[in-house]
């Protein structure tokens, strides 16, 4: 007779018996919340599958590509997907964009000029993109170039529409909204928050640019934010869209004009889109893409049953078990840097890569404090695989994303329970 599962977890695992309990309890009660996020993921991936069947994707586009790239099939089969799973006009969707900040990067650097304003309606962008704009000082920035910066805080979690209207001039020429809350304590934006404020930009000015920071979100909801009046959307293949498998790249979507400037800030001048060789990714890149929806719903589940368990120690988080989700990430104050410590390395254990790596605090270039950073994974920095990470400073929020199923990130965040009990940090 095969092992029970309590025994597997008992016996190879290290969980004791409290912990298991407590756990599996836990989950009884969030799982009426699972349809929901059936739901949406069955719509995601039937829209996934249309776009591939009305692209008439075939083997012949997984061939590889080297040098130049010129006439790569694949890489503008690739493109026209991603264009109608966003619903938009057009795609730049390649391995030569390294991470999301990376394509935030070129969007903003294709699309902006000197003496443009760039305006964030939302506060501070991602501590990664500070350098980028020139928030904090750094070889290259935007401000380096002369284009301005300007940000509206949100207002008890809401948009400040009359300072916004307030700081649009006009030479303001984009709008960066960040969808996600970053390792900010805020609720992440809904599709339709998205598309009220850019319907008040619009109103203001019709030829303000509209960009969506997509990271963390794709696939979370029905709609995408190119479905409400974005022109344009951008983010990585190693979180949400690449399912896990996507071994590197971004993804930058939207009106063909703002699309192609970025194309030519990637590539060159006259090149555009017409350059850069997939070096036989297309396969992984797709296949990513056509596991996303249910990879996400196992995130979401995951972050569910985090968020279930530590508000039920007494832990403030953000967002809480009942609430709707509009990104994969789940925030949890750990109220000490110990709480926070072990259970990132309780996460860590958890992991199917490097699980016998414990985790420290360190130095992290891009940020302002030491960050620790929980992440065994298949593709290294890979948001879609379960992860957490925080910066090591008050309130000690950890944020806890990802899980390429709901199976892993079950037990891995039980893992990151039962460390914290071990320490003696938690009492079940």
């Amino acid at each position: 007779m095969a092992e029970s599962i309590e025994q597997i977890l008992s016996e190879k695992f290290g969980l004791n018996s409290k912990v298991i309990d407590f756990c599996f309890n836990i989950e009884k009660e969030i799982e009426s919340q699972f349809k929901n996020i059936d739901a949406i993921a069955e719509y995601n991936q039937l829209k996934v599958l249309h776009a591939m069947q009305k692209n008439k994707l075939s083997d012949v586009h997984f061939a590889a590509t080297t040098g130049y790239g010129y006439n790569d099939l694949g890489r503008d089969t690739v493109e026209n997907i991603y264009a109608d799973v966003f619903r938009t006009e057009a795609g730049l969707v390649r391995p030569q964009l390294m991470s999301g900040t990376h394509a935030l990067t070129v969007a903003l650097f294709g699309n902006l000029r000197p003496g443009d304003e760039l305006l964030s309606p939302v506060g501070k962008p991602y501590d990664t993109l500070e350098g980028v704009i020139g928030i904090r000082e750094t070889r290259g920035s935007l401000k380096e170039y002369g284009v301005i910066y300007k940000q509206v805080e949100l207002k008890d979690g809401r948009f400040d529409y009359e300072r916004i209207e307030k700081e649009i001039t006009p030479k303001t020429k984009m709008v960066t909204i960040q969808r996600s809350k970053g390792y900010t304590w805020r609720p992440t934006l809904s599709v339709e928050q998205i598309k009220e404020l850019i319907a008040f930009i619009k109103n203001i000015r019709s030829d303000i640019i509209c960009m969506v920071d997509n990271c963390y979100g794709e696939f979370v909801d029905y709609l995408e934010p190119t479905e409400v009046g974005a022109d344009l959307v951008v983010g990585s293949l190693i979180k949400n869209p690449g399912g896990g498998i996507a071994p590197i790249g971004g993804y930058i979507v939207g009106k063909e004009e703002y699309v192609e400037n970025a194309a030519v800030r990637l590539t060159a001048p006259g090149l555009g889109k017409e350059v850069g060789a997939t070096l036989g990714l297309n396969q992984p890149v797709l296949q990513g893409l056509f596991f996303a929806p249910q990879v996400v719903s196992g995130s979401l589940k995951g972050a569910v049953f985090a968020s279930k368990i530590f508000e039920t120690l007494g832990f403030d988080v953000m967002p809480t078990s009942t609430e709707k989700r509009y990104d994969i990430i789940q925030a949890i104050q750990m109220k000490n840097p110990e709480n926070l410590i072990a259970f990132c390395q309780g996460i860590q254990k958890g992991s199917p890569v490097d699980s016998y790596v414990v985790p420290e605090p360190w130095d992290m270039p891009g940020y302002d404090c030491p960050v620790i950073m929980a992440a065994g994974a298949f593709v290294q920095g890979s948001s879609i695989e379960l992860s957490a990470d925080a910066p090591i400073k008050p309130p000690y929020t950890v944020f806890l994303q990802g899980g390429l199923s709901w199976h892993h990130a079950k037990i891995g965040i039980m893992m990151a329970v039962q460390k914290m009990v071990n320490q003696g940090l938690l009492h079940i």
